[in-house]
């Protein structure tokens, strides 16, 4: 289908200098083919979609959450992250089947479409429900099935190499799949170099949680004597494409390790500051030259999928971390959560930004409400102003997902009422 959105304010995110005031952008199929201001070469579009008062940006990029932890939501708060995880996440995971996966992953698409999630990077288990979900409600997911060293371990890499033989490239190339060792403090270093050499041969990108909390990386440093990711570099994990979650304890040489690999970094500052896990020096490793992206993390250690929210954690949060009003301004923010997420998991060259030729996953935002008006920068009325409910329409790959709020792929409605029902099962169960 050749789609017209015309009279918009387009931020292509390739330049903080780059914002079309009142402008067009025509897609063939799955990807943009102008970008323009004014108005378009008249055509035959089979859909006009009129931008007056409402601005088009990239789709958010996700760069790290657990999905299906939607099933968790609100269960356990306020806890440290080896407490919350040993005696509260990880007993009830153990109840979980397939079919709780496929509808908590549902759940938390439906989340993220509302707030312009076009694309997100899981890591979890059943794994193929995940990327059902995926396929059938028509987001783009880079999905990894979590694995840990010990018992099962071989079952649970079958698992994520079956995945990626069924699923990478699928669902009209929506689906990308990873290896992913959970972290160093759930993977031996052996297991991690397996994963290395692996994931080399295989040709598969690699999602591991790193250097997260001062106690992680205190026991590592105390069994191995060196970092998280100098042990990471030592297993070989960086001579693969990564997304390294959290960073949060690095020092001055790990971030020029993190440089030297071009490890994607996915920042998640709203978890990292719920189980005070820490800050992570995101303005000195943008300065470094490092990708860096934002996730939301699960919905559990949160408590939301809202992309919008976190680029405004993001900025506020480096302000005061830093004690610099400059730190982490409105389009770097923004650039983490659209061209950035899509440098980290390495989909630069097809989505991010809004040029032709790049695939067509955008969203467009209401500018008409009172809390985005007046607007002297656009960029920071998104960044410090705009809310989840502003998203009005969500395209990804040229199809439309949700239009005027109204998600068009499912049942919105009869999938939260499905969905509580099974969360009032899971406990009584």
């Amino acid at each position: 289908m050749t789609i017209l959105i015309e009279n918009a304010v387009i931020l292509p995110m390739t330049g903080p200098e780059n914002v079309i005031e009142n402008g067009y952008i025509t897609i063939e199929g799955e990807r943009i083919t102008e970008v323009g201001a004014g108005k378009p070469t008249p055509g035959a579009y089979a859909k006009i979609i009129d931008g007056t008062n409402k601005a088009v940006m990239p789709g958010f990029i996700n760069t790290h959450t657990h999905a299906a932890m939607t099933l968790l939501r609100g269960y356990a708060d306020d806890l440290p992250l080896q407490e919350w995880l040993q005696t509260k996440i990880w007993p009830l995971e153990a109840k979980f089947n397939a079919e709780h996966i496929y509808w908590g992953t549902m759940l938390a698409i439906a989340e993220m479409i509302k707030s312009g999630t076009t694309t997100f990077a899981d890591m979890y288990f059943f794994m193929d429900e995940v990327a059902r979900a995926v396929e059938e409600t028509g987001v783009r997911g880079v999905l990894a099935r979590g694995l840990t060293s010990g018992r099962g371990s071989d079952k649970s890499v079958e698992e994520n190499l079956a995945l990626h033989k069924k699923w990478h490239g699928k669902a009209q190339g929506r689906i990308s799949v990873f290896l992913g060792p959970h972290a160093p403090y759930t993977c031996s270093a052996d297991f991690l170099h397996y994963l290395s050499e692996l994931a080399q041969k295989e040709q598969i990108g690699i999602h591991i949680h790193l250097a997260e909390t001062k106690k992680e990386c205190d026991d590592i440093m105390k069994q191995h004597g060196k970092t998280p990711i100098a042990l990471a570099e030592e297993a070989g994990l960086f001579k693969n494409k990564v997304i390294a979650a959290h960073c949060v304890y690095v020092t001055e040489e790990d971030i020029k390790t993190l440089k030297k690999y071009g490890v994607g970094v996915a920042h998640n500052p709203e978890s990292n500051m719920k189980l005070s896990s820490g800050v992570a020096p995101v303005p000195a490793m943008l300065e470094a030259g490092i990708k860096v992206g934002l996730g939301t993390d699960g919905a559990s250690s949160n408590n939301n999928l809202d992309m919008l929210q976190e680029t405004r954690s993001a900025a506020l949060l480096h302000k005061v971390s830093t004690m610099k009003p400059t730190s982490l301004p409105a389009y770097q923010a923004l650039e983490m959560a659209t061209a950035n997420g899509a440098a980290v998991i390495g989909q630069e060259k097809e989505i991010g930004r809004l040029v032709p030729g790049y695939k067509a996953d955008l969203i467009i935002l209401d500018l008409d409400v009172p809390h985005m008006t007046p607007c002297y920068d656009i960029y920071a009325n998104i960044v410090y102003s705009a809310q989840a409910s502003d998203v009005l329409t969500v395209m990804v790959n040229g199809g439309i997902l949700m239009e005027n709020r109204v998600i068009k792929t499912f049942d919105e409605k009869k999938l939260l009422a499905h969905f509580r029902k099974i969360a009032r099962d899971l406990l009584a169960g």
